[in-house]
């Protein structure tokens, strides 16, 4: 890699030293052939076939090739600075290092435990009389960002006061933390069988992505994962897996998640990647459109109307412009979301310390289990 940029180097200044020596020609006298040096003789390019020396180019012409040859140079150096394969974004010039201490933990343990340290300053100091309630916004998606590997889904939390107990809840996860008894459920909604036929149809036929009438892809059986589930299919396609919060919100905010979740869980509404033309008859909707709005059934975000090219990161991004917009002018967000500062990523790294990962992240943790 030295070696490539030492000869970039030379080569950049050389192109500058020629257009630098030809604009000082010029200067001297503007009405002069611009020459190299006064006892340089003319390159032998400038002769014809017949041995006849072809009339010199004026300063004008002559300055703007060494314009471009300087601009060349620059882009030609960029070009192998930032295409280079020695160059790694793991720890190098585009990105912070991945942090790879928790390398050996599992994927799920480790957002898990940021969920636990985020929101952990929540709770303060002293004893803890009242419920408190979270939402998790998630996302996933490959290095190539494409709709059938990506998702958004979103976790919602309820921690109850010190020394009361929870009563039964069907499908809830159920645990202790800071010895409080806190109940959770994730509303991830994918095809019914997605974990063991992971192939998912997003646009299938010629005009499809533009005319939701000409997509052949079929309508499927819903089913909301678990968090447990969902980060199995991200570890499976190796794709990088992006966290916010936790954000603290009203126990409104909780019981319209539960709503949600209870609704998909009915069998009323199926699932299909690209819902234009079912989501408005309840018939069929996304893992976008089942978590965004959750005062709002069925939200007209992204490009036409449907979420188009917000799968993914963006995908989850938009589902915060929404709650932000909404959410938090009923009072039902009750933290400041700042969605790119508090975006956290887990990214796939083969072996401890690996490098030329896919990291979309300021900052991330590597994972491989």
């Amino acid at each position: 890699m030295s070696e490539i940029l030492d000869k970039l180097s030379a080569l950049f200044y050389n192109l500058r030293h020629q257009a630098v020596t030809t604009e000082e020609c010029a200067k001297q006298n503007p009405k002069s052939r611009c020459r190299r040096g006064s006892q340089r003789q003319p390159f032998p390019m400038l002769v014809n076939k017949e041995l006849k020396w072809l009339p010199r180019r004026r300063c004008g012409g002559q300055r703007k090739i060494n314009r471009r040859l300087n601009l060349l140079g620059r882009c030609v150096a960029l070009c192998a600075l930032l295409l280079s394969p020695c160059v790694a974004v793991h720890g190098g010039l585009l990105k912070p290092d991945v942090d790879f201490s928790n390398y050996n933990l599992p994927l799920e343990v480790q957002i898990i435990n940021r969920i636990k340290a985020k929101g952990a300053p929540h709770l303060g100091q002293g004893p803890n009389t009242r419920d408190r309630y979270f939402i998790v916004p998630f996302a996933y998606q490959d290095r190539a960002h494409t709709p059938e590997r990506s998702h958004s889904f979103i976790s919602v939390i309820h921690l109850l006061p010190e020394g009361k107990k929870l009563g039964p809840r069907s499908g809830f996860r159920e645990g202790k933390f800071k010895g409080r008894d806190f109940e959770a459920f994730t509303i991830s909604w994918v095809p019914h069988d997605f974990d063991t036929n992971p192939h998912l149809c997003v646009f299938d036929g010629f005009g499809s992505r533009l005319f939701p009438k000409l997509n052949q892809c079929p309508i499927d059986t819903g089913r909301n994962f678990t968090l447990a589930q969902t980060l199995k299919l991200a570890l499976y396609n190796k794709n990088a897996v992006a966290m916010w919060g936790p954000y603290e919100v009203r126990k409104e905010a909780f019981d319209l998640g539960v709503k949600r979740m209870r609704l998909l869980d009915g069998g009323t509404i199926r699932y299909r990647a690209d819902d234009r033309l079912y989501r408005k008859d309840r018939i069929a909707i996304n893992c976008f459109h089942a978590m965004a709005g959750l005062e709002e059934l069925y939200p007209n975000g992204g490009l036409f109307g449907s979420g188009f090219k917000m799968w993914g990161i963006d995908g989850t991004k938009r589902v915060l412009i929404e709650y932000t917009k909404k959410i938090q002018d009923k009072g039902l967000l009750l933290d400041p979301v700042n969605i790119n500062k508090d975006l956290y990523g887990f990214v796939y790294a083969p072996e401890p310390n690996s490098r030329d990962l896919y990291n979309p992240f300021e900052n991330a943790s590597a994972y491989h289990q």
